[in-house]
């Protein structure tokens, strides 16, 4: 990532911020989070445009977006995202980290060796370690442990945890993918301790809905917040792929998360169909998609992942309609069901 690429001056917040995203509260906690919230899992490495890194940012917080989502292996390469928001607060943000909550993980592969993966107490205290560096924070707003560890011990996990938040280097804790009934331990572990499950971060859109069969139930019985993560399922769900399969897609520039062979004529004929009910409500396919999620109370905020300032404006526009009648609830249903 180019440093020394064009400037876009000095930045001051805009004094309206607050006038546009709703706020839920993330479960049964003291903590407000933006409608929408924005995730530097791409296009925030060394290899990416740094002038358009602070632009979506830019226009993230000046629109009410008070919460950027990183973790340790963002990148290209790991540590990459983390080390690039950290310029951009030094330079954009730092008379407003009061307002903001940034949010990191670990989880995954990060280092060489058997201390860099999973969910070891070693791990996990070290990763976050690092990522203060990286960003140049005393503290992050909310740690999450990336993925379940089949091999450690919860109480390991979920301790090393616990010891975030008492050493003052996390405010909140989290999971990410856990399913129900690990959920529901891993919760219980951390109340013993008197650490709150504040939040989770599953994987849910439109196309995948594994959350719905038992997870969210289970959430709510918590009072665990929720933000999902990959709600337009890498692309699918916009008009991207509607004529085809362009050139600068993410299925052509990078396979690890979306496959080509995966966009095939069924699912573009279910994509056409949903579209034409987001012209029926004046939105767009991906805001529709957004606020198909944010329809269910105990979703607190979807994490959107950006390309460009436009794209970031366009998700903030999903907040003009969240509403859904009963006969458009069917009639997806209907549609994502064929």
């Amino acid at each position: 990532m180019g440093f020394d690429n064009q400037s876009i001056g000095n930045y001051r917040a805009n004094e309206s911020r607050y006038d546009t995203i709703p706020y839920r509260r993330c479960g049964i906690s003291g903590l407000l989070l933006p409608a929408i919230s924005v995730g530097l899992w791409h296009n925030f490495g060394h290899a990416d445009n740094f002038t358009n890194a602070r632009e979506i940012l830019r226009t993230a917080f000046d629109h009410g977006i008070t919460h950027f989502d990183l973790a340790n292996n963002y990148g290209p390469p790991y540590g990459a995202a983390e080390e690039n928001f950290g310029r951009i607060l030094e330079m954009d943000f730092k008379p407003y980290r009061d307002e903001l909550i940034i949010s990191s993980k670990a989880g995954w592969d990060m280092w060489p060796g058997p201390y860099g993966n999973y969910g070891s107490k070693k791990y996990l205290i070290a990763s976050l370690d690092q990522s203060l560096k990286r960003m140049g924070l005393d503290y992050v707003d909310i740690f999450y442990h990336h993925r379940p560890d089949p091999e450690t011990p919860l109480e390991e996990t979920m301790g090393a945890l616990h010891q975030m938040v008492q050493q003052g280097k996390a405010l909140y804790v989290g999971v990410s993918q856990y399913p129900a009934a690990l959920t529901r331990e891993a919760a219980e572990i951390l109340g013993k301790m008197g650490t709150k499950l504040c939040i989770h971060q599953p994987r849910y859109s439109m196309m995948d809905r594994w959350v719905e069969e038992g997870l969210l139930d289970e959430l709510g019985r918590q009072g665990t917040g929720a933000i999902a993560f990959s709600p337009l399922e890498q692309g699918i769900l916009t008009n991207k792929y509607l004529q085809g399969i362009p050139e600068k897609s993410r299925a052509i520039k990078d396979g690890r998360y979306l496959q080509k062979d995966n966009i095939t004529l069924e699912l573009v004929e279910k994509v056409r169909q949903l579209d034409a009910i987001a012209k029926q409500r004046g939105q767009s396919m991906a805001q529709m998609a957004i606020a198909w999620l944010l329809k269910d109370d105990r979703i607190t905020s979807v994490l959107v992942g950006v390309s460009s300032p436009k794209q970031m404006l366009d998700n903030v526009q999903t907040v003009n309609n969240l509403k859904f009648s009963e006969n458009e609830l069917k009639e997806i249903e209907k549609i994502l069901g064929s």
